[in-house]
């Protein structure tokens, strides 16, 4: 008895559009014809149908190339009433892991940021030493610094507003969060406790408070300790 050959195209119908799971363990070439095939039949229904359909592909552990991306939407997109949303796929590149590997990963550096010397770094910064006067300490995410804090810190330098900075003794001339910039603060701290700033959003400015507020305004941080002992 021949076996029944396994369906490579699924078609989900939702009330947003369409979505088509096109199955991850065949050759793309297969999957592209067997597409091809489902979208002849589908056009030849409801021909008087003007409604455009928006498309969602699902290619689960399916790594697709740009060019592949390209073919498949100039398929579908060749019948006028569907238009293609977007491609979801389970894989990423080695670039994109490689970006999303550097952003998460916290950086651990034991030293001294002299004045006119920068520090800077792709990712969470936990700088084991002081920031001098004059000296700065960038990151495109968060900054923790175990010592004193008396130059520039600028966390999430490329525009992350929920990126913080904390430090043991914190009196910096300036703090940036993404576009936000603070002055020093016009208290001396007195170091009994260690603070933070973070982007107060309600009223649009970088607040300074003691660390113990972090869980309740930055919930996400509370896993940082795992990504410190993962790095």
């Amino acid at each position: 008895m021949k076996q029944k050959e396994k369906q490579l195209i699924t078609i989900k119908g939702t009330k947003e559009g369409l979505i088509f799971y096109i199955d991850d363990t065949s050759s793309f070439r297969d999957a592209y014809d067997e597409l091809e095939h489902v979208l002849s039949t589908t056009s030849s229904k409801e021909d008087s149908e003007d409604k455009v359909v928006s498309v969602i592909l699902k290619f689960g552990y399916r790594y697709v190339t740009d060019v592949q991306k390209t073919t498949i939407r100039e398929l579908i997109e060749k019948d006028k009433r569907f238009i293609v949303e977007r491609f979801d796929s389970e894989v990423i590149s080695k670039k994109q892991a490689k970006n999303w590997f550097d952003q998460s990963e916290v950086k651990a550096i034991c030293r001294i940021v002299r004045s006119g010397q920068v520090l800077e770094v792709i990712g969470d910064l936990l700088l084991i030493g002081d920031v001098n006067p004059g000296g700065q300490v960038r990151a495109t995410g968060n900054i923790f610094i175990m010592g004193n804090l008396h130059g520039i810190a600028h966390a999430g330098k490329d525009g992350n507003e929920e990126a913080i900075i904390a430090a043991s003794y914190m009196n910096p001339s300036q703090l940036r969060i993404a576009t936000f910039i603070s002055r020093a603060p016009d208290y001396e701290s007195k170091g009994v406790y260690m603070e933070c700033g973070y982007l107060d959003k309600e009223n649009n400015k970088i607040a300074i408070d003691r660390l113990q507020v972090l869980p309740y305004v930055r919930k996400e941080l509370r896993g940082l300790e795992r990504r410190i002992h993962n790095g």
